[in-house]
């Protein structure tokens, strides 16, 4: 086990999240806490002294996967499993990790929506806490997020200096652009304006949207 992994780290709140790392860590290595009013897919619980034997009990010792914890305020931890790729976001809200194991989880859901998020968290967790990895297919694809990562490659263009014709050619090719930039259709430098447009919302405070999923439809 490779936990607890940066225990006691500073609380930053800084654009919604909590967490203290380095901007130069790659996204696989960075171990990132949302606030729980931004990130839907918050588990909270409660962690009890457990009997040894008791099938209701875990032990984070036998956990394969990195785990980040940081305490936030009086007894809270928010613990965050994670392989780089997927994740797992725990608010212990009594008792602690630093407890003698094995400790017996006490989860809190309530309401119709709200619970849906924390559910799918508890489903995660559980199926970790069986087979000590993440498996893929309790993770679906997000759509999204191919069109958020286009936007953040034109963020980084655009505070390198580059002009929208670079990006045109960063993104489409410097043929493609030779041939359409200055032609009677207006398509592409249309196209490339827009994704500078949504690339200053979402940095300026529109990546808070990304972890909130499109309402479910009944």
């Amino acid at each position: 086990m490779r936990a607890p992994a940066r225990m006691g780290l500073p609380i930053r709140n800084d654009g919604g999240f909590i967490f203290a790392e380095h901007p130069d860590v790659q996204a696989p290595d960075a171990r990132i806490l949302w606030h729980a009013d931004l990130d839907p897919e918050v588990l909270p619980l409660s962690l009890r002294p457990a009997c040894p034997g008791d099938p209701d009990a875990f032990d984070p010792a036998r956990w394969i996967a990195p785990v980040t914890l940081c305490h936030r305020t009086g007894d809270r931890e928010h613990l965050l499993l994670s392989d780089g790729f997927r994740r797992i976001r725990l608010d212990i809200v009594e008792g602690s990790l630093a407890m003698p194991a094995p400790l017996r989880p006490h989860f809190h859901l309530e309401g119709m929506v709200a619970a849906r998020g924390p559910l799918r968290a508890l489903g995660r967790f559980l199926d970790f806490a069986t087979h000590g990895r993440f498996r893929s297919g309790l993770y679906p694809s997000e759509p999204r997020m191919t069109r958020a990562l286009l936007l953040l490659q034109v963020h980084d263009a655009l505070i390198q200096g580059a002009s929208h014709r670079d990006i045109g050619v960063g993104l489409f090719g410097n043929e493609h652009v030779a041939g359409q930039w200055d032609g009677p259709s207006d398509a592409l430098r249309s196209r490339v304006r827009r994704l500078v447009r949504d690339a200053g919302m979402l940095a300026r405070g529109g990546y808070r949207d990304l972890l909130r999923r499109a309402p479910e439809k009944s």
